[in-house]
């Protein structure tokens, strides 16, 4: 069995969570100061980190399903599972790996709701200052081709009833 293996390798994951928790509070930083221009560099270190998680999990389910299959277990074993058929010491290492790793993705989603929502109160914010400069008078094209005046005109339906 190679419960050291899966060890490490749960370690290494906490590792990058912890590290994708950082960089989302990063964005929550340059959301909140408006340090806008750093947004496409932070976001694509984020999926740098969470490619990486990606390929850590594919090679964590791999080790898993090997220590599973040795113990008699069900195809693809939670790391709960696993923990409870492990012998002393492993049983609660893989406890505590797995408390760990809910803590930390229990933070992750938290922050990742929380910045989700500063970005669309400050798109709200754009629209609505847009909406109170936009002049009555501005032309538009038709259809036709030929001009207009814009959608943001008011129109009457006094007439009409």
């Amino acid at each position: 069995m190679d419960f050291q293996h899966l060890s490490t390798l749960l370690w290494r994951e906490q590792e990058l969570l912890d590290l994708l928790l950082f960089k989302a509070e990063e964005k929550q930083y340059l959301i909140v100061s408006g340090k806008n221009r750093w947004l496409p560099r932070i976001a694509h270190e984020i999926e740098v980190v969470l490619d990486q998680l990606r390929t850590l999990e594919v090679e964590r389910a791999a080790v898993a399903e090997t220590i599973a299959a040795q113990l008699g277990l069900p195809a693809n074993p939670s790391l709960r599972t696993l923990a409870e058929a492990a012998g002393a010491p492993w049983d609660d290492l893989l406890v505590k790996h797995h408390e760990t790793l809910l803590v930390l993705v229990s933070e992750l989603r938290g922050l990742s709701d929380a910045n989700r929502d500063l970005i669309a109160n400050g798109l709200a914010a754009i629209d609505e200052a847009l909406l109170t400069v936009r002049p009555d008078n501005v032309r538009t094209y038709s259809a036709t081709g030929r001009t207009q005046a814009g959608a943001s005109r008011s129109v009457s339906l006094d007439g009409a009833l």
